[in-house]
């Protein structure tokens, strides 16, 4: 049936976009993009898709919004030129972040992202590890939401001496993900409790379970500026924790992140290539895990009708 099958990507990763068409054993259809002299994009599709099931992987990584505008007219392209059903692949999908109207006269951009996508020609979106899961419900169309969890607890447990250690939630918000990490893991949870003052300015207190002496791992779905990881650290250390741990499905790492990453006290980072990941934000003690297979399996039982959700079960 891969001879109705058609994968293409977007610029923002094209080495999982080649990863994932390795796993298939099929290649990676070609697409032009480029730019007039105006700055306007211009993309042609250079295969035939008429009845076909096409796939686009594309990141909302910076330059984000060129990557989003860049995904929009190739969905439209692909539509006019007849492709049966067009998936989107958003392995980050960064504007689930915009979730809730939490201040006067602002947008909720992850539902305009998601309608904008409908409009552009999606018939249904392949994600993973979103920051909020409610958005999900943003969407008209079908959302298979996947999970690194797996991927990097398996590595965890391969690597590391799990006899005294405990997973930390960083924040009340991230409880359920943590949650299931540790679950992952057969670890007892703390909770750190968390105010956030602004995108920059992060205040913890106290942290609800026992910490002292142990290994702390913390897992978040991203690593953006890191504040909250960093205020994290500093919290658990004045805890007394022995050695910190972070695990992470999307390595962002904007501005001086990667800089204070390098001088924090943290043993190791476990991050997944959902994201390029440039050689110059690359540590010595980042591991970066590849989602490739995970995502190769979820688009071929999205393309014979079979259960995503099976592949964690």
């Amino acid at each position: 049936m891969k001879d109705q099958l058609r994968i293409f990507a977007g610029s923002s990763n094209p080495s999982l976009a080649d990863e994932i068409c390795r796993h298939l054993d099929m290649p990676l259809s070609p697409v032009k993009i480029s730019r007039f002299s105006n700055d306007n994009m211009h993309v042609q599709i250079l295969d035939n898709v008429r009845e076909r099931d096409v796939f686009v992987i594309q990141s909302f990584t910076p330059p984000v919004n060129d990557h989003i505008v860049e995904l929009f007219i190739i969905l439209d392209a692909l539509r006019s030129a007849s492709a049966r059903r067009i998936t989107v692949v958003v392995p980050y999908y960064s504007y689930a972040r915009s979730d809730k109207k939490d201040a006067p006269r602002i947008s909720i951009t992850g539902r305009l992202m998601a309608d904008l996508l409908v409009t552009a020609g999606a018939n249904r979106v392949l994600t993973m590890d979103l920051h909020a899961p409610q958005v999900q419900g943003f969407f008209s169309i079908p959302v298979d939401h996947l999970t690194a969890i797996p991927t990097i607890a398996n590595h965890v447990k391969a690597q590391h001496d799990l006899s005294n250690a405990v997973v930390v939630a960083a924040d009340m918000g991230s409880v359920k993900r943590a949650g299931s990490f540790a679950q992952r893991l057969d670890l007892p949870m703390a909770v750190i409790d968390k105010r956030r003052l602004s995108d920059t300015n992060v205040v913890q207190g106290s942290i609800v379970g026992e910490v002292k002496g142990c290994d702390a791992f913390i897992f978040e779905d991203e690593i953006a500026t890191g504040t909250t990881l960093l205020t994290t650290v500093q919290t658990l250390q004045a805890a007394g924790v022995r050695k910190i741990f972070v695990g992470a499905t999307h390595p962002i790492f904007c501005g001086q992140a990667i800089e204070h990453f390098a001088e924090a006290p943290i043993e190791a980072i476990f991050v997944t290539n959902t994201v390029d990941f440039p050689p110059h934000k690359q540590l010595d003690k980042i591991t970066v895990l590849s989602v490739a297979p995970l995502f190769a399996a979820a688009i071929e039982r999205i393309h014979t009708g079979e259960s995503v959700g099976a592949l964690f079960s």
